[in-house]
């Protein structure tokens, strides 16, 4: 009796002989999430879903009849030359990243695939496209990219900041007791002056600081003796997404002369002097002493590219100077900018 009822059950409805399977299907390609269309071999649109119009920002009656190229970039057009090419021979093309135009004019990276259609017969009629939106992962991607290059930035930096100290503890102290507890206290300060590029915000408090201070922290590593940097001019209160990106300029600044400026030798001098007044903050680092160096550097690094990055942050602009006495430095930042 169990058995007979089971057999007498109504069908699922996917299974259900008065299903319009041409209704289901549309219904499932028309709520699907990603893009999907179909075309002519010769590359017109004949159908376009709701996901298309979200991603591609045309219309049905705006796609339908037009040539898929309209969301094609110019310089992606031999793409879809190849497309068609294999799908004529009856190739299935499988996912791959490519960029595509929207109606705004406005590139989204995607991830396509397309298949041919073929009739009963093994005709192959046209090809359905379909189209992932990856923009988000390639940003994420691209993030990735370039906290790894930081790090390897940061590390390259700090053992050759750490090798300088030692030198420069070596030469400041007589005996080996001297020269540990020298070493250590710059290294702690050199420390504290990396936890300084490190994001500003903890346990939800936004942290701010004292701009001559926080200058200060970050040069202090390389003092030896009271006259070789010296810091002077009007104060600030820095604080927010700023005082990361402050910190990554003046950390840039100070590895630099460390590396390759004043303070990479003996006799070497650092003067950095503020002016603060409604619009902006002037910055002059000013360094004398250190090697002669006429010319800036052909092939920017990642430090360039980290700086470059910090100061588009805060809309500010920076200028160097290499003359046969050092190098001058003058960064400008609206003070609107300084507690963002």
């Amino acid at each position: 009796m169990g058995g007979f009822e089971a057999n007498n059950a109504p069908l699922p409805p996917m299974l259900s002989p008065s299903l319009d399977i041409d209704a289901w299907l549309h219904a499932i390609i028309d709520s699907s999430e990603y893009a999907i269309l179909s075309k002519t071999l010769d590359g017109i649109i004949t159908t376009w879903n709701p996901g298309a119009t979200r991603l591609f920002e045309y219309t049905a009656e705006e796609a339908i009849g037009k040539p898929v190229t309209i969301v094609i970039p110019d310089e992606r057009l031999h793409e879809e030359d190849e497309i068609l090419r294999r799908l004529r021979a009856g190739e299935r093309v499988e996912q791959f990243e490519t960029v595509r135009r929207r109606k705004s004019g406005h590139l989204v990276d995607i991830s396509l695939s397309a298949t041919p259609i073929r009739n009963s017969t093994g005709e192959i009629l046209g090809a359905s496209k379909i189209a992932r939106d990856i923009s988000a992962e390639k940003t994420a991607k691209r993030q990735q990219e370039l906290l790894l290059q930081e790090m390897r930035h940061r590390i390259k930096n700090l053992f050759s900041v750490s090798a300088s100290l030692v030198q420069l503890s070596a030469r400041s102290t007589r005996t080996v007791s001297e020269f540990a507890a020298d070493l250590t206290d710059r290294l702690v300060a050199l420390s504290r002056a990396h936890d300084l590029t490190l994001p500003a915000e903890q346990d939800n408090e936004v942290m701010s600081a004292s701009l001559l201070a926080f200058l200060e922290a970050i040069v202090s590593p390389h003092a030896a003796g009271e006259e070789r940097i010296t810091i002077t001019g009007d104060d600030a209160s820095i604080g927010g997404n700023a005082l990361t990106s402050m910190a990554l300029i003046f950390h840039e600044f100070t590895t630099n002369a460390a590396k390759y400026g004043a303070l990479s030798v003996p006799d070497g001098r650092l003067r950095v002097e503020t002016a603060l007044d409604q619009e902006r903050l002037v910055l002059h680092w000013i360094e004398q002493g250190g090697p002669t160096t006429l010319n800036e550097p052909v092939v920017p690094g990642f430090g360039t590219v980290l700086e470059r990055a910090s100061l588009g942050s805060l809309k500010g602009t920076v200028k160097r100077s290499w003359t046969d006495r050092g190098l001058a430095i003058e960064l400008r930042i609206p003070v609107v900018n300084l507690a963002s």
